[in-house]
């Protein structure tokens, strides 16, 4: 049975080989692309082939990508990952995208990274985890800090966009040891 975890509105679910049409329009939705390290589109083969293999676990793929639902409809409207998963030093980098527009500035990426860091912190004992975020994207910006992240720092000229190149925050959220 497929992992999923569960909040108020959503609902984080592995990947299922269904997924195949969802994670092909997100993957080559070129407004996304700013955000990301994508530069080229997917095929259906290449995301099949992922899709067959997203089940092997975080330990051995060093990432995490779950389908971020509705819970009352089970509609996939974005995706959340774990990735540069780091097992010795318990660390993970954090990714977010939702796709479906009429499901932004909900609070749907807040509680789907709420959900994650949840699972992170408790099942895979992670110490902390960072986000890097285009200085100019205040709506990430503000998603972060509202979850408790700190701003560490600033790497400068990090990606380049195709109005050049621009500056990244490092965010970082250290685990509450209790």
């Amino acid at each position: 049975m497929a992992m999923t975890l569960t909040g108020a509105h959503l609902t984080l679910r592995a990947l299922e080989p269904e997924d195949l049409d969802f994670l092909y329009a997100v993957e080559n939705n070129q407004d996304i692309w700013s955000v990301s390290d994508t530069v080229t589109p997917y095929s259906k083969a290449v995301l099949k082939d992922y899709l067959a293999n997203a089940h092997r676990p975080i330990y051995e793929t060093l990432q995490l990508r779950m389908v971020i639902c509705l819970k009352q409809t089970q509609q996939p409207i974005g995706l959340v990952d774990l990735f540069d998963f780091d097992p010795k030093h318990r660390k993970a980098g954090v990714g977010i995208v939702i796709s479906e527009n009429t499901e932004r500035q909900k609070g749907r990426a807040k509680e789907a990274i709420e959900l994650l860091l949840n699972y992170g912190f408790r099942h895979l004992k992670l110490h902390q985890v960072y986000a890097l975020v285009a200085v100019h994207n205040v709506p990430s910006i503000k998603l972060f800090e509202g979850l408790g992240f700190s701003c560490s720092g600033v790497l400068k000229s990090w990606w380049l966009t195709s109005d050049g190149y621009t500056d990244l925050n490092v965010f970082q959220r250290v685990r509450s040891e209790k």
